[in-house]
């Protein structure tokens, strides 16, 4: 008899369909999928998706950013993250010119000794010089080989200059590790930016307009440049626009190591949102974009052009965002870690017919592959991690943040009715989360040592 049976349910795989079976787990592993299997605890699938646990891999628990720190530290964001089917979280070092990125790495890993779930590191890069190459050999030994750098934000030192970008490329394609950039040019955003007027400044939505989609492509196009002649793998986070999309597919013609990622919010949300009373609430960046821009991307992750889907959750409240009459003085993110799958599931899946297998690759399957953990995670195989949501396909609900469990008062998607909500959810082979009820333990995550 088996520890655990997810009975009756259709499982759904990124790279073998669906199909209905009992799936068994002895410990924290799954042990068989098949017909009859019996356990000493049975959870009730019949009618309901038997899934891999969703990898978020951009995520920002308490972040320190604009003089606060993002509201969900790592015990209430993997808590919220478990409440929607997400197993496994990818955050990021706090990187800094003054500090080693071992000692980064270091500090984060304690930071996330909270985590109900499990976690990986990317580690920022910040303040590049040569010297740091055994930083990142290092980085790789400790288990950390993804790196995050930034084409933008030079006024906050977080910047990495083409020349740079090139030499660390290097060595990080020597060692087959991967380059993870934010991608807007800086030079474009300051010339936008010194051509506004000063009233301009207090209307948020010139956030869309000194942020254009032109500096996205831009930059897209250098990193993927600088990675081939490397010879370094890349992935974009967060692409936002159909000239970005074009850029990527054109660099992917010459480049094949190279992936992106999109959001929800930029799958659901437009920059009319600016020009509502609360529009300062969604200040991000890259900013919000046109419905041509949506539907581009949605184009994209029908024809496997974009690998992946993360949220890039980042949450404030309504105070940390109350608006001081200029949208640069407003910490930039979004809360989303816990809707994530709700939201594809249903706009995706529901309205749009995108295959759920599909669904399946975006979140968990592709996400696993690129960052080093399939298949451990990622997956439904014998022998993988126990990491199953099961998702009850035809519950409607509507989205507040009075009902999610995210640290913040403010949803990006407040009133958004929805298709598909969360029933089970197993983190190695442990319900965390049940019919409503979150049933983890602080702590119990497990860092998540990767090899290049």
């Amino acid at each position: 008899m088996y520890d655990v049976v997810v009975k009756g349910g259709q499982i759904v795989s990124g790279s073998y369909g669906s199909f209905r079976a009992d799936l068994a787990i002895r410990g924290e592993k799954i042990a068989a999928i098949g017909d009859g299997l019996d356990g000493k605890y049975v959870i009730n699938a019949s009618g309901k998706l038997v899934m891999p646990g969703v990898i978020d891999a951009h995520v920002h628990m308490e972040l320190p950013v604009s003089g606060t720190r993002s509201s969900d530290d790592f015990s209430s964001g993997t808590k919220a993250a478990a409440c929607g089917g997400v197993t496994t979280i990818i955050d990021f070092t706090v990187g800094s010119s003054e500090s080693t990125i071992p000692e980064d790495i270091e500090k984060r890993l304690k930071e996330a000794e909270k985590s109900h779930i499990d976690y990986a590191l990317h580690a920022e890069v910040i303040g590049w010089h040569r010297s740091r190459s055994q930083e990142i050999l290092k980085a790789v030994q400790m288990g950390v080989t993804s790196f995050k750098f930034f084409t933008a934000y030079g006024s906050s030192g977080r910047r990495t200059d083409r020349g740079a970008l090139f030499e660390v490329f290097q060595i990080i394609g020597d060692l087959g590790a991967l380059a993870v950039v934010h991608a807007e040019d800086e030079e474009v955003i300051n010339y936008l930016m010194n051509e506004l007027e000063e009233e301009e400044l207090k209307n948020m939505v010139s956030l869309a307009k000194v942020r254009p989609s032109l500096c996205e492509a831009v930059a897209v196009s250098d990193v993927i440049y600088l990675a081939e002649r490397a010879n370094a793998r890349l992935h974009i986070v967060h692409l936002s626009s159909a000239l970005g999309l074009e850029a990527l597919k054109r660099g992917k013609g010459f480049y094949k190591n190279v992936t992106a990622e999109t959001c929800p919010q930029y799958l659901l949300l437009t920059q009319d949102v600016y020009e509502s009373v609360d529009g300062h609430l969604y200040s991000a960046s890259p900013a919000l974009r046109s419905s041509y821009d949506l539907e581009a991307l949605w184009d994209a992750l029908y024809n496997e052009e974009l690998s992946m889907i993360a949220t890039d959750h980042c949450p404030f409240t309504r105070e940390q965002k109350t608006w001081k009459g200029n949208f640069l003085d407003l910490p930039y993110g979004l809360p989303g870690v816990e809707t994530a799958l709700p939201l594809m599931f249903s706009e995706g899946v529901i309205k749009r017919h995108l295959p759920v297998s599909s669904l399946v690759r975006l979140l968990s399957e592709n996400p696993a592959k690129i960052y080093g953990l399939f298949p451990q995670k990622g997956t439904l195989q014998i022998g993988s991690d126990a990491d199953i949501v099961v998702l009850e396909p035809n519950e409607e609900w509507t989205i507040s943040a009075s009902n999610l469990h995210m640290n913040t008062d403010f949803s990006p998607f407040e009133g958004l009715k929805v298709h598909g909500q969360i029933y089970t959810t197993l983190s190695r082979g442990e319900v965390v989360f049940e019919k409503g009820s979150f049933k983890g333990r602080e702590g119990r995550g497990k860092f998540l040592r990767r090899s290049c």
